[in-house]
């Protein structure tokens, strides 16, 4: 499949671009970016060509792969499902439900494939893992804490992003946390959003399957408290994620891209993203 890449910060040259480029089922046509040079540069080391309008890429492939903030990610998105192209996203989606919304329908309208790249529903051992769970049924309570150091910390690569220092970890680190439960707990009935020191928001949810959960978001936590903290309570007894399974970004998603070129719908797709969308919303407007 003839993949173009929109983006080229460091999600797409340490994520997207690798993974596409070394997919034995992907011919990598181009890169497009707001910065031209960035655009020559990631095309240079990936072997391809730097494109000067995004538009001119997406007429020359059948599906893109979006790296971009998601108030750039879901104009685009739509602008290529209208042309028939099929779409890699990331998430979140959108940061308004409009937006996310009109990704959602143009892709449904055009009859294309949507994967939004969720890194846990793609890696091959978390995905086991949440499936697992999700089969044996019987969950009381979870919870899917993110403390994230990204701003905190000084090697990270995304700390000078400014839609993540405008939205904070309930939209960059929120979507984790939701791709987690929503499979094994079922969707979300209700949502309650509370701020704590910095960016942090504490969620509590409550899921269709009547169980509830909670999840602490940030990327502000200092560098000696970050980590990933998945739990469920139920039945079966107490069950946490192990620390061990996930592999590399680029494994998953190159997992991601099977899962689009293979024709075979997946359940982390634009309508999945759009609830996400929707939920994330709805605590941030509780927020404000």
């Amino acid at each position: 499949m003839r993949f173009g890449l929109l983006g080229t910060g460091p999600w797409a040259r340490l994520a997207h671009g690798p993974a596409l480029a070394a997919h034995p089922g992907v011919e990598l046509v181009g890169v497009w970016g707001r910065r031209p040079e960035a655009a020559a540069a990631l095309a240079g080391e990936l072997g391809t060509r730097p494109y000067g309008d995004a538009e001119a890429l997406i007429a020359d492939v059948d599906a893109v792969a979006v790296a971009l903030p998601p108030h750039l990610q879901a104009p685009l998105a739509v602008t290529a499902a209208r042309a028939g192209k099929h779409l890699l996203l990331d998430k979140p989606l959108a940061t308004t439900v409009a937006d996310a919304r009109a990704v959602a329908d143009a892709v449904e309208e055009a009859g294309v494939r949507s994967v939004v790249f969720f890194t846990l529903r793609f890696d091959e051992g978390s995905a086991g893992w949440i499936e697992r769970q999700a089969a044996v049924g019987g969950w009381y309570t979870g919870r899917a804490d993110w403390y994230s150091a990204v701003f905190s910390a000084d090697d990270s690569p995304f700390a000078d992003s400014p839609w993540r220092r405008e939205k904070g970890g309930l939209w960059d680190v929120g979507p984790h946390a939701l791709s987690v439960l929503l499979p094994v707990l079922g969707d979300v009935t209700s949502v309650r959003a509370a701020q704590g020191p910095g960016d942090t928001v504490h969620l509590t949810l409550r899921h269709a399957s009547g169980a509830s959960s909670t999840s602490v978001l940030t990327l502000t936590a200092p560098p000696a408290a970050a980590g990933v903290a998945i739990e469920l309570r139920g039945t079966q007894g107490v069950v946490g994620y192990p620390d061990d399974i996930a592999g590399e970004a680029t494994d998953a998603l190159a997992h991601a891209v099977t899962a689009l070129t293979s024709g075979t719908p997946h359940t982390c797709d634009a309508r999945f993203g759009l609830r996400v969308t929707e939920i994330l919303a709805e605590a941030a407007a509780q927020l404000s």
